[in-house]
């Protein structure tokens, strides 16, 4: 407060263009008994010094982030701390944050998706669901589509695991994905839809081999060393350095154990121009199956990616020539 005498009585018209309130709420945080005016003139008028304007002015601010009269009382009487106040404050601040989220959630999906009356409340049913109330919406779509489902047990379990985490501290966006996944898997159409294509990818004797405990175990290394391949290229590492010597090696010995190769210096060209015809046929592949899949399964999880926040960038793609390339030069 720049000009402010600590010695000085200021008029209630001066302590108002201080601390940006009015004449009218100076005297209102007086009479509550708030803050007190210092001294008074001759003709009663108030005054105050150079303390109170600042606790004034910490009043406005606090007032400004809705803290309530009562709370302030008790700060300025020295029966709580600010430090206290404000993590009261903020903590009620956060639910009112969920809620808002919520309901922008829901208004923003009835504006994308013309929704009828009828459908509001149910959002607003589903946007507020418990962890437990989720866990069984999900629980009840996969006993239905995993029911009878002739593929390896495990697979079903593993499909299982693949669940929706909504965060304590939701965004708009994982709220409006929750949304759409918990509408889908209360809907019977898509439950048959997923139960289909599965049924028909997986309940065959190459889909069983392929959802095998062993299988999946071994699938899930090497899309780990995948992404590990990726990283590096993203970074870029030379295919000759030890790093990419150390990937491409752990690369090949798990595909050889998978497919019970135990020469790996034949197996080793082979993988590599495997690798650069897996490129070619990645992208064919997925558009041969790409509108079935992306309405069924994969719808479900993206949107529990999205959930989940573990959404990655569609747009990179799998490392095939990094990891090729790594291959021959480690044979060398």
């Amino acid at each position: 407060m720049g000009g402010v005498d600590d010695d000085k009585l200021y008029p209630i018209g001066d302590v108002a263009r201080r601390t940006g309130l009015s004449v009218s709420a100076v005297r209102f945080y007086s009479d509550a008994g708030i803050i007190a005016p210092t001294g008074h003139t001759g003709a009663g008028y108030r005054l105050y010094d150079v303390h109170a304007i600042a606790r004034l002015e910490l009043v406005r601010t606090l007032r400004e982030l809705d803290a309530s009269l009562d709370d302030i009382r008790r700060l300025v009487a020295g029966e709580t701390t600010l430090r206290d106040l404000a993590t009261a404050h903020l903590a009620l601040v956060e639910r009112q944050a969920r809620g808002l989220r919520a309901r922008r959630a829901v208004l923003r999906t009835i504006v994308r998706q013309h929704t009828e009356a009828e459908q509001v409340s149910l959002m607003h049913k589903l946007v507020s669901m418990s962890d437990d109330d989720r866990d069984r919406l999900v629980d009840e779509f996969w006993n239905e589509v995993g029911d009878g489902l002739d593929v390896h047990p495990a697979f079903v379990e593993r499909l299982r695991a693949m669940r929706p985490r909504l965060p304590d501290e939701p965004t708009t966006g994982q709220l409006e994905a929750w949304i759409e996944l918990a509408d889908l898997m209360r809907d019977d159409g898509f439950r048959r839809s997923v139960r289909d294509h599965l049924r028909d990818t997986y309940s065959n004797d190459q889909g069983r081999l392929m959802t095998s405990p062993r299988m999946l175990d071994s699938i899930d290394e090497r899309a780990a060393i995948m992404e590990e391949a990726q990283a590096a290229r993203l970074a870029g590492v030379p295919v000759d350095s030890p790093r990419a010597r150390d990937i491409a090696g752990r690369f090949l010995a798990s595909t050889a154990e998978a497919v019970g190769q135990h020469d790996l210096a034949e197996l080793r060209p082979r993988l590599a121009a495997n690798l650069l015809v897996a490129k070619e046929l990645h992208h064919t592949a997925l558009a041969e199956d790409e509108d079935r899949f992306t309405g069924t399964h994969g719808r479900y999880l993206s949107l529990v990616a999205t959930i989940n926040g573990t959404a990655g960038d569609d747009g990179v793609p799998v490392p095939y020539e990094w990891l090729a390339a790594a291959l021959e030069a480690s044979g060398g």
